[in-house]
């Protein structure tokens, strides 16, 4: 409750200043040029502030991909993170490194694009929505700026730097917002699954869409129940009670759609509900070994979308069927591996495509990020300062706190201490953003 005002205004951030970063260089380098050939370049070169001609409606449907890939990593640095070191790497993220990854996956000019003339190895990549470009990515990047960042106060390290023996939990300060947020969640999926067949005019793609639109949904379900139930059966083993968790309950949900995203048009309605089943499984495993390794994600987004991101590209691989293919692609040649068994090929080519999706994005986003936000934080400009996280962020720097109660009531002594130290700067020097914070009427 002590970050309110600011996490919400991250996200309103993400698509303002995401939006403008699309519409500089972002669009320009992800799609500019498109035009069929089998020429493969690195990015894109033109529509630039989207001069020329220009599908709007396409450079619309794209700016919510990549403005949500930069939510994504949000969640992971929040509470500690300062906001001009937020805006730095959102606006990065969505004008260059991301775009280069979209260009990679759906230009025709990419070179893992199944849209290519001439695909590599004939076939291409298999990612439908997103689950390697947007949320495999921006699952990267949250691990990145996590590990330079480091954990929040009192997470895996007492007040002297001492290793705890059992980490700190820090729960979120509202489950009823947070079940609110899945559900939108869900809900918004339907608009990028679906709506990533550009149009329903067709038979094929009026099918096709209703194809995705039911996968979507078996593989949130089951995500949700898989990883509800092994946790259930998880506690049941070391406590002898059966509790039921609502956070991995949502976050296997989470991930059950991430993992569907890139292949919710090539794939059979029960693989839909193996790869979510699975999706909960991963979830599980990814938030434990992030504990293990004291990674601090404040939302579990790297498990959620980094690794849930990764399986769903290798499920691609492994269930997308000839006929959905050729539904879908408009090419059945090179299809999941379990399918080419059933020819008695063992066809690899499609899975090793996908494999090589993977290594890819991380290889590219690792080379980038990781540097990027070192310096960041090297300049001062990313963690903030120890008194300031402990007292919040909505104190320090939002000018009270996000809900509107008598504030001197509930004040502790970091935020009092926070006023003295702000008061002493004031006297010392004018200085507007080192401003006193003023007192919250109640």
């Amino acid at each position: 409750s002590k970050n309110v005002k600011n996490v919400l205004l991250w996200n309103l951030l993400d698509s303002c200043g995401g939006g403008i970063a699309f519409w500089i260089t972002g669009y320009a380098f992800a799609y500019g040029g498109d035009e069929a050939t089998s020429n493969k370049t690195f990015v894109g070169n033109t529509n630039f502030f989207m001069m020329g001609e220009i599908d709007h409606a396409f450079w619309f449907f794209q700016f919510a991909f990549a403005c949500a890939l930069s939510s994504i990593v949000a969640g992971t640095i929040a509470e500690r993170t300062q906001m001009k070191g937020y805006l730095f790497y959102s606006f990065f993220l969505v004008g260059f490194a991301y775009p280069v990854v979209a260009h990679a996956f759906w230009s025709t000019h990419g070179f893992l694009s199944n849209v290519n003339d001439e695909p590599l190895w004939g076939s291409g990549a298999i990612d439908f929505a997103g689950s390697g470009p947007v949320h495999m990515m921006g699952g990267v990047t949250a691990l990145m700026a996590g590990i330079v960042l480091g954990p929040r106060l009192g997470r895996f390290y007492d007040e002297n730097g001492a290793p705890l023996d059992t980490p700190v939990d820090i729960p979120g300060h509202s489950t009823p917002l947070a079940i609110l947020g899945t559900f939108a969640l869900w809900f918004g999926w339907y608009g990028f699954n679906p709506g990533s067949t550009f149009g329903v005019s067709s038979k094929d793609a009026g099918e096709v869409a209703a194809l995705v639109a039911v996968n979507t949904t078996l593989a949130a379900c089951s995500g949700a129940l898989s990883a509800m139930f092994t946790s259930t059966w998880m506690d049941y083993r070391s406590t002898g009670l059966h509790t039921y968790d609502v956070a991995y309950t949502m976050n296997g949900l989470l991930t059950g759609l991430v993992a569907i995203t890139a292949g919710c048009a090539a794939v059979e309605t029960w693989a839909a509900v193996v790869i979510g089943i699975v999706a909960g499984w991963v979830y599980l495993a990814a938030s434990k070994l992030l504990i293990k390794l004291r990674i601090d994600d404040a939302v579990d987004a790297i498990p959620v979308h980094l690794f849930g991101g990764a399986w769903g590209l290798i499920a691609a691989g492994l269930f997308s069927t000839p006929d959905l293919m050729e539904k879908a692609y408009g090419q059945s040649d090179h299809v999941g591996w379990f399918y080419e068994f059933g020819r008695g090929s063992g066809n690899f080519t499609l899975l090793g495509i996908q494999l090589i999706g993977i290594l890819f994005i991380t290889g590219w986003t690792v080379a980038l990020m990781y540097p990027f936000f070192f310096v960041l934080n090297y300049c001062g400009s990313l963690r903030v300062d120890p008194l300031e996280e402990e007292a919040g962020m909505d104190i320090s720097r939002h000018r009270g706190s996000g809900y509107n109660f008598d504030q001197s009531a509930h004040e502790d002594v970091s935020v009092k201490s926070l006023k003295e130290k702000r008061a002493s700067i004031k006297d010392k020097k004018s200085d507007p953003e080192q401003e006193a914070i003023k007192e919250v009427e109640p």
